[in-house]
C-alpha cells in the first residue's frame, strides 16, 4: 500500500469518526468513554515508538485492543510502512467502529476481532502475541462498569498479573495490565490513557506494576490547558514502555508539556526515587510544571487540626435543594428544610453571615429537604411537601442510584454545618488559587461541590473558648498558595483542578502552629500518644503473657 493511498483512506476514516461520534450523544460517548486519537497524535506515537523497536528491519506485529475507527493502524501504516508490519490485529466491541475499521483497512493486512477485549485476552481464542501495542483504551470510568463486570475483571487482572486493582479504577487501567500479558516479550507499548492515576490512591497498583514489572521509558504528560480530546475534560499522559524486568539503575524520562517530539520540560528519574514519589505529576520537576507536592512529611499538616469530609450528596440538587423563597410559596414545612449554600459559582462572598434564623445571609437563600419521616406519615400530615415529592417520578429522581439506596429517599446524609469549607473544583494557574476557603458563620451545610473542615481537638476547644479567632483562621486558610495546593490536588482537562479531603489534609499547617505554638504542643502530643498506644498495648499483652506463664 502506497503513502498516498494511506493517506487518502486516513481522510475517509476521520470522515467516518466524525460521522459516528455526532450521531452519538456526549452522556453516551462518556458512559462509553470513546475518545478518538487525533492522527497527529497517533503518528507522533507511533514515531516515538519506532525509535525503541531496534535495528531498522525488524518486523512489526501491531495490535490495538481497542482500535476504534484506527487511527492507531493508520499511524503505524505511516511510520513503519506496509512492508515492514507482519501482522496487524485491531479489537474492537462498538459494532459501528468494527465494521468502519474492517472496511477502511482490511486490505491493509488489518485481522479485525469483534468483541470485549477483556474477555477475548483471556479466552483460548486470543489472537497471537504482538511485538507493539500502540493503544488509546476506553477512558471508561468505575462507576460506569455494572458490579458483576467489576468484580469479573478485578479477579480476571489479579489471576493474570497478580495485582489487585482498587475498585475505583477505570476500565483503561485492565486494559494495560491484560494487554501487557498478552503482548511478546520484549515487545513495546505505547499508551494513551488520563493522567489521573498518576496522583490517586487507585493509581498505586498500576504504578507499582510500571516501576517493578516492565522497563518504563518515558511518561509524557501533557499540558492540561491542552487538551487532547476536545470532547473529553480529562488531561491525558503517554506511557511507552517494554515488556521486561526493569535492568540495575534504571531511570524514566518524565516530560511535560507541548509535544512528544519537542516537550517543554524533560527529567530523568531514577527508579528507586519514582517508587517512592506519592505524586508521579511532581515530575519533572520544573517551574513549569505546577504539580509538584508542597508538603515534605515535615510538620504538622491540615488533617492534624481539621476533620474534611465532603458534602452532601442529595442525588438530585435540581430536585432537593430549592431557592428559600420557592420553597415558602410551595408550602412545603420549614421543619424538614435545612439551609444549604449554593454552588460556589453562585456565591460571591468567602465569609457567611447568619439571620435569626440560622440562614445565611446571601441572597437568594436556599434549602434542602431532608425528612425522615415514612411515606405514609409525609402523605397524611404534610401534604404539601407530599405533593412535592410526587413530581419526582416524572422527573427521574427516583431512578437515580443514590435515592434508590436511601429509606426513606428523601433523607439526606447527615452533616453538621461546618464553620470552614473549601470548594471541591475550581481553576487557577501560577499564584492564582485554585479553589476558595469559606467561613462558615451560618447555619447552613453544604453540597459535595465543597469540602468541610470541622476543627477538632485543641483547635476545637480553642475557638470554642475565643470564637472571634474564627477569622484568623480563615485567613490563614486564604494564603495557603496555588502551588501548594495544586501540587496535592490533581488536574483534568482544560485545567480543571480538583481536590480531595485526604489531599486537602496534607496541606501543611505550619503557620497555624507559629500563630497559636500552644496548638503544635497538643498535636505534638497526640501524635506521640497514638504512635506509643500500640507500643503500650504490646508491653501489656507481654506482662499479662509472663504471669500467667509463672
Amino acid at each position: 500500500m502506497t503513502s498516498h493511498n494511506t493517506e487518502t483512506i486516513e481522510d475517509r476514516r476521520q470522515a467516518l469518526q466524525t460521522q459516528i461520534d455526532t450521531g452519538r450523544s456526549m452522556a453516551e460517548r462518556n458512559r462509553l468513554g470513546q475518545f478518538a486519537t487525533p492522527n497527529m497524535l497517533a503518528v507522533e506515537i507511533a514515531t516515538y515508538t519506532a525509535s525503541l523497536l531496534g535495528q531498522r528491519g525488524k518486523s512489526v506485529r501491531f495490535a490495538d485492543p481497542a482500535i476504534g475507527s484506527g487511527s492507531f493502524f493508520s499511524a503505524a501504516l505511516a511510520v513503519f510502512g506496509a512492508d515492514r508490519i507482519r501482522s496487524a490485529v485491531g479489537i474492537e466491541i462498538d459494532p459501528a467502529f468494527c465494521e468502519a475499521a474492517r472496511r477502511l483497512w482490511s486490505d491493509a493486512g488489518l485481522k479485525m476481532v469483534s468483541g470485549d477485549f477483556t474477555r477475548i485476552v483471556a479466552s483460548n481464542s486470543a489472537p497471537p502475541a504482538p511485538n507493539l501495542i500502540l493503544a488509546n483504551p476506553p477512558y471508561v470510568r468505575h462507576h460506569h462498569l455494572e458490579r458483576d463486570d467489576k468484580v469479573r475483571l478485578r479477579d480476571l487482572a489479579y489471576k493474570m498479573t497478580g495485582i489487585e486493582v482498587n475498585g475505583l479504577a477505570g476500565l483503561y487501567v485492565y486494559f494495560l495490565l491484560l494487554a501487557t500479558v498478552w503482548m511478546e516479550d520484549d515487545g513495546i507499548a505505547a499508551w494513551l490513557i488520563p493522567s489521573e492515576f498518576m496522583d490517586v490512591n487507585y493509581g498505586a497498583a498500576l504504578k507499582s506494576y510500571l516501576a517493578d514489572r516492565v522497563t518504563l521509558i518515558r511518561v509524557h504528560r501533557f499540558d492540561p490547558d491542552d487538551v487532547q480530546f476536545d470532547d473529553a475534560l480529562v488531561s491525558s499522559a503517554v506511557l511507552v514502555f517494554r515488556k521486561s524486568p526493569p535492568p540495575p539503575s534504571h531511570a524514566v524520562e518524565f516530560t511535560f508539556g507541548g509535544s512528544i517530539a519537542g516537550p517543554h520540560v524533560s527529567e530523568s528519574i531514577p527508579l528507586d526515587r519514582l517508587r517512592k514519589s506519592r505524586k508521579w505529576t511532581a515530575h519533572p520537576s520544573h517551574e513549569k510544571n505546577d504539580r509538584r507536592t508542597a508538603s515534605d512529611g515535615h510538620g504538622p499538616t491540615l488533617v492534624d487540626f481539621f476533620r474534611i469530609q465532603r458534602g452532601i450528596a442529595t442525588g438530585s440538587n435540581k430536585f432537593f435543594v430549592l431557592d428559600r423563597a420557592e420553597a415558602l410559596r410551595l408550602g412545603l414545612p420549614d421543619r424538614y428544610l435545612r439551609p444549604i449554600l449554593p454552588s460556589p459559582r453562585h456565591l460571591k462572598t468567602t465569609v457567611i453571615e447568619r439571620n435569626e434564623d440560622g440562614y445565611p445571609l446571601i441572597d437568594p437563600q436556599f434549602c434542602v429537604i431532608d425528612c425522615d419521616l415514612p411515606e405514609v406519615v409525609v402523605e397524611s400530615q404534610y401534604p404539601a411537601l407530599w405533593s412535592y415529592l410526587q413530581t419526582a417520578e416524572e422527573r427521574g429522581v427516583k431512578d437515580g442510584y443514590l435515592v434508590g439506596k436511601r429509606t426513606p429517599w428523601y433523607k439526606q446524609e447527615q452533616r453538621g454545618p461546618a464553620p470552614f469549607l473549601c470548594t471541591y473544583l475550581g481553576r487557577g494557574s501560577d499564584d492564582k488559587q485554585p479553589f476558595r476557603f469559606i467561613w462558615n458563620r451560618s447555619e447552613a451545610i453544604a453540597t459535595n461541590l465543597y469540602l468541610l473542615l470541622y476543627p477538632r481537638d485543641a483547635l476545637a476547644t480553642m475557638l470554642r473558648q475565643h470564637p472571634e479567632y474564627g477569622a484568623d483562621i480563615h485567613g490563614l486558610l486564604c494564603h495557603v498558595t496555588g502551588h501548594e495546593l495544586r501540587g496535592e490536588g490533581r488536574v483534568y482537562g482544560g485545567g480543571l483542578n480538583k481536590i480531595e479531603p485526604s489531599e486537602l489534609g496534607r496541606i501543611s499547617a505550619i503557620p497555624i502552629v507559629e500563630r497559636w505554638p500552644e496548638l503544635n504542643y497538643a498535636v505534638s502530643r497526640q501524635q506521640t500518644f497514638e504512635l506509643a498506644e500500640p507500643k503500650a498495648i504490646w508491653a501489656i499483652s507481654k506482662k499479662l503473657k509472663s504471669r500467667a506463664q509463672s
